[in-house]
């Protein structure tokens, strides 16, 4: 069941995603992979990738699945599933981190992922030797969220033809990590969303207040709960700083002073609230703030259309290696 909400909207500016990925291309000299798994971080894969095609060498995918509703090539991050006629049809390359795979895939372009201290998905290093003799990899890669990683891939893959790659967002200021390509998500959404919703209704309270029976002078009431996501945190009303004090299953409590007014917007992302903020406020990362939040409500697209055929000139793993 959809639990979108229709009285929050979700407006993604694909500007500001085409722009994050130009200045990234104009300071990293690599191949440039956009990340637009989990439906681009929430923000909707495939306007993502109409906004990022002329930018962007490629793109990143979770699993074979998701790269069908978009229809582009690119990398598959996640375990292969289902036939490899599949990742043929889709131009799609498959990340092999096993024996049984590599044979599977044996005879198309397929990516050797590595494992440098995930421990998630990812090959062990002595079994790199093994694994190339088995199929035909264009490119090893390993998920590095501190150079270290990125270290360890280049160092497990000395002198060998494939180009590297390890860096997300959180090593774009590296250049060491770059090595011949480099894979943002984070980096191209952070900043692009904004999610609002209208007061319901404004009153001054007399006593506790709802299911806790809080307190505070005075009060909104806003159409969105649990039920979509929504959690007790810091809100923007009318310039100022308020908070979502109760969230019921279809409504909440938001603090405002008697100068607010039924109809006046909330904005519960965006407006100088920032992912960074509210990823601190609910201890936990900046990604699963734009999945949650961009799930909230029904989504609209500003910019990028008009745009999206202006190239600009991509960087070639051949032309930039680094390492």
């Amino acid at each position: 069941m959809n639990m979108r909400c229709r009285h929050v909207q979700v407006v993604v500016n694909l500007d500001h995603v085409r722009a994050a990925a130009e200045t990234i291309r104009r300071a990293v000299p690599v191949r440039l992979i956009a990340v637009i798994k989990a439906d681009a971080y929430g923000l909707g894969a495939p306007q993502v990738a109409d906004a990022l095609a002329s930018v962007v060498d490629e793109f990143a995918y979770f699993s074979v699945h998701e790269a069908r509703e978009v229809g582009r090539p690119g990398l598959v991050l996640g375990p292969p599933e289902g036939d490899p006629a599949a990742y043929r049809e889709l131009n799609l390359r498959p990340p092999i981190t096993n024996r049984a795979d590599a044979e599977r895939f044996a005879g198309m372009p397929v990516a050797i992922k590595l494992d440098t201290g995930m421990q998630r998905f990812g090959c062990p290093a002595d079994l790199l030797d093994d694994l190339l003799a088995r199929c035909h990899a264009t490119d090893i890669f390993t998920h590095a969220m501190a150079l270290p990683a990125a270290r360890k891939l280049r160092d497990a893959c000395g002198g060998q033809s494939q180009w590297l790659h390890a860096a997300s967002t959180s090593l774009l200021d590296c250049p060491e990590a770059w090595l011949d390509g480099v894979r943002p998500g984070l980096a191209l959404y952070r900043g692009a969303v904004r999610v609002s919703t209208r007061l319901h209704c404004v009153r001054a309270t007399v006593g506790g207040v709802g299911y806790t029976q809080f307190e505070c002078p005075h009060i909104g009431v806003i159409l969105a709960g649990y039920a979509n996501h929504l959690r007790p945190g810091p809100v923007v009303l009318n310039g100022r700083r308020q908070r979502l004090l109760e969230v019921g299953m279809n409504t909440a409590f938001v603090s405002v002073d008697a100068r607010d007014r039924a109809g006046d917007e909330v904005v519960l992302l965006g407006d100088g609230l920032t992912e960074a903020e509210l990823a601190a406020h609910f201890d936990c990362r900046e990604h699963e703030i734009l999945c949650r939040y961009t799930a909230m409500g029904q989504r609209s697209y500003v910019g990028a259309p008009a745009t999206a055929n202006q190239t600009v000139t991509p960087a070639t793993a051949e032309s930039a290696r680094v390492r």
